[in-house]
């Protein structure tokens, strides 16, 4: 049984429109619920988990930096969790992007470059660093810190909404 292939080009495409999408909805604000805070970030590091396994063979090298690069990313996601505004909006909470999350989205995207020379300095394969999985890790740490925080605020989660 085969699988769906989909053009690299147009999943990039897919995936800029979606982290752009989220991003703006973010600078504007808008309410925290755990399924919108928590699925994005999963799908997009499945899919980059899928995307790893099917097009490579990863060596115990790529592994390695892979792993590490993950365990990296997320820790800059929470970094950047750290600095979005969570409020209380009509009684349920809300998250908004600050200038400080902007700024810190600048210095964590200049080190993971850093990350990823080093890593093809030190062997890793180009092919073996999805974007997906680099961006889905990203906005997991970012999602784990907004909901920890959310969480200790007192403030309840906004409903999930139904469509």
């Amino acid at each position: 049984m085969g699988g769906i292939c989909v053009n690299p080009w147009l999943l990039a495409a897919i995936i800029v429109v979606v982290v752009i999408a989220v991003v703006i909805k973010r600078m504007i604000g808008e309410p925290v619920n755990a399924r919108e805070l928590f699925v994005a970030p999963a799908v997009l590091t499945g899919v980059g988990i899928l995307s790893l396994i099917k097009k490579t063979d990863p060596t115990a090298t790529d592994l390695t930096w892979v792993i590490t690069g993950a365990l990296f990313g997320a820790a800059l996601g929470a970094l950047r969790g750290a600095t979005v505004q969570l409020i209380d909006r009509g009684g349920v909470l809300w998250q908004r992007y600050t200038g400080r999350t902007f700024l810190t989205l600048i210095g964590t995207l200049a080190i993971t470059a850093g990350f990823n020379i080093v890593a093809a300095k030190m062997g890793m394969h180009e092919n073996a660093r999805p974007l997906q999985l680099s961006i889905g890790v990203s906005f997991l740490g970012e999602s784990l810190m907004v909901g920890r925080r959310g969480m200790t605020s007192g403030i309840p989660f906004a409903p999930a909404r139904t469509r």
